[in-house]
């Protein structure tokens, strides 16, 4: 099929790549849609309580289910999927669907398995678990930087390669600009809004990016007369130049490949193998659906566990659509236009996409461009705009929770006892005997952490912002046909190890601290050596075969990636084994052996008392504990509430602890009337949270859901059975 009139094909360089086809009708179309996520994303501020932890970082925990799986699909589904399956689809087939398939596994795992554990933790963020499962400072922060590192080299860098890109060869937009107007937005409810804020607005994108994808469906399966005739003219997409000059292209750079309609390929030839797919790729998704903090977030802010639990089914009903929405969308490309998609001769690769290499990432822009009437594009260009800014605000959200609950409070000396009295005398003298207890001793109750976690969040989130602006010339230059394969090496060479440590640490009670920090370690290790080896020599192409020395890089990086996670396995097992055993006392609830433990666990965790300025003194005031005007402002810009009651990690007030806090405000001993109240008060407290954590998993549902949940769970796991057998 000839491409339509107005398409008028690409210019000779990436930086200046677009068609200038579009109308008055598609910018007013995306003006349009930027000004309703602002305006919808000020009301969620608004409408939202941000003033704790536990409001901030997990919503006030009141998330319901479709907000949860809605939300997750939204901040998962980026510019990369769809851009990246069209992509890889255009070149290769269906397998690359199974990959999101394959993650909806991994959340009935989560929801059923790791989600009551980690709630049972009390925890905001994934390493605060770790350091609860093994008692260790290290592997918190270990964890944390690895997190985030991971974010920015993998989330992100894809965010802004795909996206710039497609917004490049739509719109022809200055790139810089454009991501300044979609970081100035998104800032706009992110920094202050919290999860409750970024959750109502990726829902508004995720309806975007759903309505405009299944357009562009049905326009695209139209074009080709529907699966059955995609099935017959796929085979047939070919470009029609093939050589130059001497030069003649190899069959099987330009041929469409024979199992492209099957997920299951060969284990020896096939692009994606089978045994990878099934092992490798599984070990991914496992990270990616149970031990990824912008993964478990949202659903460690639900209701109950029967949300938690259809939240995940919804999540997993949405996840079948990728195969249809993108992957197959770009097959149809490739037969609509094979000279640009398919292109195998580097002077016409060149003059279409800047690259010599081939121009199969051009496969959904075209699609865009050159099938979907003029108005409808603006609403294509919001539905790729409204996945970049879905998932930076979720990789924001994330990151700030990380950095702000195990690394800021690890630096600043606020975990002290001291300063926190000092910092929150006087809400503690005014209100503190009025509740029973002379002090609180929660953080998350304290006025200072309070405005640590909401504020200190705010600076390093514009921190983020301003590397991902320094990350767009650096991946504007990276070769963006194989940037979403690169992501998929990276993904395979540092998750397995992670993976290894989450799933020993929820599911085996002998593995101790030393076996998961040294096998993490090396773990990751061995990874990064892999991945600079990649990147150094460079991917893999059909005319030249990799460069990288086969005995690094002779295995397939889905492979590469099972066997990772094994080795780590078995260094996390051989270290645990070889020193001593946590006491189960530790472990109530933090394993799978003892989930359903009726004792009181003790803390295992060391308290961060490690300062780096252990000289620094701190005046009554200086956290904003005044009236003054400027700290009104403050808490009103922040969201804080004057009312905290955020009961995210608790800390039990025993009659020793208040005694001793008592004391280091400057008195001898405690009235006979006080101490013995408090000594009543401690005990009334200590018994409430041990009756509340005595049994989380088996609070009241109701019958008639638990069997709606239970149901269409059921009838999930059927259809994925049932369309890997009919793809296989």
């Amino acid at each position: 099929m000839d491409p339509p009139e107005n398409y008028s094909g690409f210019t000779r360089n990436h930086s200046t790549m677009a068609l200038r086809i579009h109308s008055t009708t598609d910018t007013l179309v995306m003006i349009s849609y930027l000004l309703l996520v602002l305006v919808f994303g000020l009301w969620a501020v608004l409408s939202s309580s941000r003033g704790t932890v536990k409001d901030f970082f997990l919503a006030g925990q009141n998330l319901s289910w479709w907000l949860m799986g809605i939300s997750n699909y939204s901040a998962n589904i980026s510019s990369g999927h769809f851009m990246g399956l069209a992509e890889i689809g255009a070149a290769s087939g269906i397998a690359v669907g199974a990959f999101e398939w394959n993650t909806i596994f991994m959340f009935f795992v989560l929801g059923w398995i790791f989600v009551p554990i980690y709630s049972k933790a009390e925890v905001v963020t994934l390493p605060e678990y770790l350091r609860k499962r093994f008692g260790s400072l290290r592997i918190q922060l270990c964890s944390s930087c690895f997190f985030l590192l991971l974010y920015i080299f993998s989330r992100t860098s894809m965010e802004i390669g795909f996206g710039a890109m497609f917004l490049k060869m739509v719109w022809d937009t200055d790139i810089y600009q454009t991501m300044l107007v979609v970081l100035t937005i998104t800032g706009m409810y992110t920094i202050t809004g919290g999860l409750t804020a970024v959750a109502y607005v990726e829902n508004l994108q995720a309806g975007i990016m759903i309505v405009g994808s299944v357009l562009l469906m049905c326009y695209v399966f139209r074009e080709v007369g529907g699966y059955r005739g995609l099935v017959k003219k796929y085979f047939q997409a070919i470009p029609s130049k093939t050589q130059e000059g001497n030069w003649t292209a190899k069959t099987q750079c330009y041929m469409p490949r024979p199992d492209a309609f099957h997920i299951f390929r060969s284990a020896v030839s096939g692009d994606i193998p089978w045994p990878g797919l099934v092992l490798g790729a599984t070990t991914v998704s496992l990270f990616y659906g149970c031990a990824d903090q912008v993964s478990v977030q949202r659903f460690l802010a639900g209701k109950s566990r029967l949300h938690m639990k259809g939240g995940c089914l919804l999540y997993g009903y949405l996840k079948l659509l990728p195969m249809f929405l993108m992957v197959m969308p770009g097959m149809i490309s490739r037969i609509l236009f094979p000279d640009q998609v398919a292109c195998v001769v580097p002077s016409e690769c060149q003059k279409f996409c800047g690259r010599q290499t081939g121009c199969s990432v051009l496969a959904y822009p075209v699609l865009v461009i050159g099938v979907v009437p003029s108005g409808l594009k603006g609403f294509m260009l919001s539905t790729v705009c409204a996945s970049v800014m879905s998932s930076l605000t979720s990789i924001f959200n994330s990151s700030s929770a990380l950095f702000t609950l195990n690394i800021y409070t690890w630096i600043r000396p606020t975990a002290t006892e001291k300063e926190l009295m000092v910092a929150g005398r006087s809400r503690v003298l005014r209100g503190g005997l009025d509740e029973g207890i002379p002090f609180k001793t929660e953080c998350s109750k304290s006025p200072t952490l309070s405005m640590l976690s909401s504020c200190g969040s705010w600076f390093f989130v514009i921190i983020l912002f301003a590397i991902t602006v320094v990350w767009v010339p650096i991946i504007e230059m990276a070769s963006s046909e194989t940037l979403f394969e690169y992501m998929q090496v990276l993904k395979s060479c540092l998750t397995p190890s992670m993976t290894a440590v989450f799933l020993l640490a929820v599911f085996c009670k002998r593995v101790n601290e030393q076996g998961a920090f040294w096998g993490l370690i090396f773990g990751t290790s061995i990874g990064i050596v892999r991945l600079l080896a990649e990147f150094f020599y460079g991917s893999e192409t059909c005319e030249e075969g990799s460069k990288c020395p086969m005995l690094i890089c002779s295995l397939h990086y889905l492979y590469f990636g099972f066997l990772l996670f094994l080795i780590t396995l078995l260094i996390v097992l051989a270290i645990s084994l070889a020193t001593k055993p946590i006491p189960d006392r530790h472990l109530h609830g933090l394993c799978w052996s003892l989930r359903n433990s009726r004792q009181r666990r003790v803390a295992l965790e060391k308290e961060m008392r490690w300062t780096m300025f252990p000289s620094a003194t701190f005046q009554q005031g200086m956290f904003g504990e005044t009236q003054s005007c400027f700290w009104k402002s403050w808490d009103l810009f922040c969201g804080l509430d004057k009312q905290s009651n955020s009961k995210i990690g608790p800390e039990i007030a025993t009659e020793e602890k208040i005694k001793a806090s008592w004391e280091q405000m400057g008195s001898s001993g405690m009235p006979a009337d006080l101490e013995a109240l408090a000594r009543k008060t401690a005990t009334r407290k200590e018994e409430e949270h041990t009756e509340k954590m005595r049994d989380w998993s088996s609070m009241p549902e109701s019958l008639l859901w638990k069997r709606v949940v239970n149901a269409v769970g059921i009838l999930l796991f059927a259809l994925l059975i049932l369309v890997h057998i009919y793809f296989a």
